[in-house]
């Protein structure tokens, strides 16, 4: 992805001062969240662009079990908005756009976030397409490289901000709104 980073990393302070939702965050905080914002709005504008709708996406941490915890979600609906030729290629891509879009955004990977969606990456890819280390390894690259293209376009950069800006401002927002927003930076940029 082009590295054009421009304002995009935080709210400037005038947007902060003004969001209550934002009162009280040390910097500590607030760039965790920002991260948080683009990591899940990289799932959702990728889970868009092959095909599969959201539910809603949130950044509110919460509890996955007694040992471990998410920061944000991206929750996608059962079924397809448009068909698939290959499943397993759509799920990594939308695995590997969370960490894409946040070290993109801001410079930065929350090891965390990004943590997850590797060990899932590689139990889809050893499970169902790869055979030793080194194919594995060749797939990971080979789908990382597919994923840095796709977002690198100007619409799926310009949704995967206003998702996160969005995300920002209200913590979690429905299916329906990321659709909206993704669909507006497509009109945009055509």
């Amino acid at each position: 992805m082009s590295k054009n980073r421009g304002d995009k990393s935080q709210p400037d302070s005038s947007e902060t001062k003004n969001n209550h939702s934002l009162k009280g965050l040390t910097e500590s905080e607030l760039q965790t969240l920002t991260a948080t914002a683009y990591h899940e709005a990289g799932h959702a504008v990728m889970a868009l662009i092959v095909g599969r709708p959201i539910q809603k996406i949130t950044i509110v941490p919460s509890k996955v079990n007694a040992i471990s915890a998410r920061l944000g979600a991206c929750e996608m609906k059962k079924g397809r908005i448009k068909p698939t030729s290959d499943w397993l290629e759509d799920e990594v891509l939308v695995l590997f756009a969370g960490m894409v879009a946040e070290s993109h955004f801001t410079d930065e990977q929350n090891e965390r976030g990004a943590g997850q969606d590797m060990r899932m990456i590689r139990k889809l890819l050893s499970q169902n397409r790869a055979n030793s280390e080194r194919q594995l390894e060749k797939l990971e690259r080979r789908l990382l490289s597919k994923t840095e293209y796709l977002l690198e376009d100007e619409a799926s950069q310009k949704a995967i901000e206003q998702i996160a800006k969005r995300l920002i401002e209200k913590h979690t927002i429905s299916g329906r709104e990321a659709t909206h927003l993704f669909e507006q930076a497509e009109k945009r940029t055509k």
